[in-house]
C-alpha cells in the first residue's frame, strides 16, 4: 500500500469514526471530540482528493470542512 492510500484511509477512517460514533451515541454531534474528528478527518481527505484529482470529492470535503470549523470556534 502506498502512502498517499494510507493518507486517504485515515481521514476517512476518522470520518466514519465520528459518524459511526454518534450514531452508536458514543458521543453527541455537538461535543468536542466529534467536531475535532470530523475537522481533521475532512482536512486529510481534502489533500488526499486534491493529490489525487478527485475534484468532487475536495469540494464535499471542504464543505465538511468548513462546518466542522464553525462548530468548533461557534462552541468557544
Amino acid at each position: 500500500m502506498d502512502l498517499i492510500t494510507l493518507v486517504g484511509i485515515i481521514g476517512a477512517s476518522l470520518v466514519l469514526a465520528g459518524f459511526v460514533g454518534n450514531r452508536l451515541k458514543y458521543m453527541q454531534s455537538d461535543s468536542s471530540s466529534y467536531v475535532v474528528i470530523n475537522a481533521v478527518g475532512s482536512l486529510v481527505l481534502v489533500g488526499y482528493s486534491i493529490f489525487i484529482e478527485s475534484y468532487p470529492f475536495v469540494a464535499l470535503n471542504v464543505v465538511w470542512l468548513l462546518f466542522s470549523v464553525n462548530d468548533l470556534f461557534r462552541r468557544k
